[in-house]
This record gives C-alpha cells, sequence and structure tokens, in this order.
C-alpha cells in the first residue's frame, strides 16, 4: 500500500470551562468535546526520506513546515527512527480559525494515517503521546466522538453520545486568535462556570434538553464580549428553535442545536438571508456509535 486517504473531523465544544491559569502560563480546563460531521480529507502517498510535500486547496492554509500536517509527519518518523518522506494532498472544508480545531484534527489524522501507511504499529496512547507535543487538541482528535477533556485538554475520558440532533454551524467573516482570547482572559476571577458534572448526567441520561441548558463557554466573556455578531447569530438561533447555542472554543463558529430538522433548515436559511455567516453548515454529531 502506498496510498492512504482519510477523513478529519471537526469539533465543538458543548462545554468550556477554564478553571485557573497555572504557573507555567498553561490554563486548566474542563470541557465536554464533540466531533461533528464536517471533515478535511487527506491523502498520503509514500515519498523518499527527503521529500515532505503538502498540497493545500485554500490559501489560507499554510503548505510549508509551519503547517501542522508536515510537523506531525516529521515528528512521527523521528520517534519511530525511520527515514521516510511523504507526499499530502489537503482538503479543506472545516473553517480556519474557527475554534472548531482544524488544524489539529488534520495532524490527528496525519498520525493515524501515517502509522498505517508505514505500518509503524503505534498503539493509540502512544500516538496520543506524539500528538501533545505538537498541540493539547490533538489527543482528542485521535480519539473523537464524545469526551471529557482536562487538564491543558490531554487528558481525556470518553462519554455518552448525545441524542442525535439537527445542527447548524456558522462561521463569522473572523479570524480569532486562541492566544489572544487565553491571554485576555481573566481565568482566576471567572464568577461563572457551566455545570460541566451536569452535562455528563444528562448526557448519561440521554436527555438533551438538560445538557443544552447546561452549556457554557467561558470563552465567550472574551471573544463574545468584542464581537457583538456571535451574539446576534445564537440569538437569532433561538428565536428560530434551537435548543441551545453556543460559541464554540475561542470562536468565532456559534453552533446551535436543533431537536427538529425543520427548524435547523429554517435557521440556516436565516442566517443565509441575513449574511451573518460567511461558511454555514447543516450537519449533526459524529460518533461511532451514533452515526449520522
Amino acid at each position: 500500500m502506498d496510498t492512504l486517504t482519510r477523513k478529519a473531523y471537526a469539533k465543538i465544544n458543548l462545554g468550556l470551562d477554564v478553571l485557573r491559569r497555572r504557573e507555567d502560563g498553561y490554563h486548566e480546563v474542563k470541557m465536554i468535546m464533540q466531533t461533528v460531521d464536517i471533515y478535511d480529507v487527506l491523502t498520503f502517498v509514500k515519498a523518499p526520506a527527503d521529500v515532505f510535500r503538502l498540497s493545500v486547496d485554500s490559501a489560507q492554509i499554510p503548505d510549508d513546515d509551519n503547517n501542522l500536517v508536515l510537523k506531525a509527519a516529521r515528528l512521527l518518523f523521528a520517534t519511530a527512527g525511520i527515514d521516510a518522506g511523504v507526499e499530502v494532498t489537503l482538503q479543506k472544508n472545516i473553517p480556519v480559525a474557527a475554534g472548531m480545531a482544524g488544524g489539529s484534527t488534520d495532524a490527528a489524522a496525519t498520525l493515524i494515517g501515517l502509522n498505517a501507511l508505514y505500518d509503524l504499529r503505534f498503539t493509540t496512547e502512544q500516538l496520543q503521546e506524539i500528538g501533545v507535543k505538537l498541540g493539547a487538541d490533538i489527543p482528542y482528535c485521535i480519539m473523537g466522538g464524545t469526551a471529557l477533556s482536562q487538564g491543558i485538554g490531554e487528558i481525556l475520558r470518553p462519554l455518552p453520545a448525545p441524542p442525535q440532533a439537527h445542527l447548524v454551524i456558522a462561521k463569522p467573516d473572523l479570524m480569532i486568535s486562541t492566544k489572544y482570547v487565553y491571554e485576555n482572559l481573566h481565568a482566576n476571577s471567572l464568577k461563572v462556570h457551566p455545570n460541566i458534572d451536569g452535562m455528563i448526567e444528562a448526557l448519561s441520561n440521554r436527555d438533551l434538553i438538560k445538557m443544552c441548558s447546561l452549556m457554557g463557554n467561558v470563552l465567550e466573556t472574551v471573544t463574545e464580549k468584542e464581537n457583538p455578531i456571535i451574539t446576534q447569530i445564537k440569538d437569532l438561533m433561538k428565536e428560530q428553535g434551537a435548543t441551545g447555542a453556543l460559541m464554540s472554543g475561542s470562536g468565532p463558529t456559534v453552533f446551535g442545536i436543533f431537536t427538529e430538522e425543520e427548524k435547523a433548515r429554517n435557521c440556516f436559511q436565516k442566517i443565509q438571508e441575513e449574511n451573518l455567516a460567511k461558511q454555514l453548515f447543516l450537519t449533526g454529531f459524529h460518533n461511532t456509535d451514533n452515526p449520522t
């Protein structure tokens, strides 16, 4: 086998809490991560050891060694102790700088894909240990599904999948720096925190309505405050019948959860008509035990 193709799925945060800023500068988080049915497609072709080439169909994405895909490939081969190269073609569908782990999930797909293509036989846990050196979201993206994420994001526990629902995911025409958001978050003085444990209980009971009522994201205190269009999209989603609406990650992407497909479609159309989002998706949760 000389070629392999993989899908790299995006994520949203059903709940995102920051417990404190640590002395090392990292933030201690407690999040519920969820894969959604939006994905990039990566094709890997074996190449000589001196060849690391990336072709991308988006001008927003670097195609050199600044891209996490090539960083992940180089790190994997170095860890395995092999002389190998790769040519990668990346079809980009996940919004960029959107709080949906687009770069991290591409890196995760690279580690999984090259592990298989070159028969390196790393375990999932070993791939996660390699991945966290490049980004805190990568271990989750290797795992996928529904999960509790703690520490700096690398401590993971699988959770029951939510009942299937219809999602409207809207990314307004903004570029948000995750670094800026965390630097401007007053983590140690936050007065309101989402009830992550209550959300986990609701997931265990397959109670989507209760889970949605408890959703929260403390990073909204920075991103939403400075970008009122996020509030506008959330409010519109709720007016159109969303059971819950929230910003994902550091933003600016907003998602709405709907129990009725017709309401989701109407919301999608309304956001289009009002030109509130440059990228807009009508999709669902992606879980191996709860496929879309």
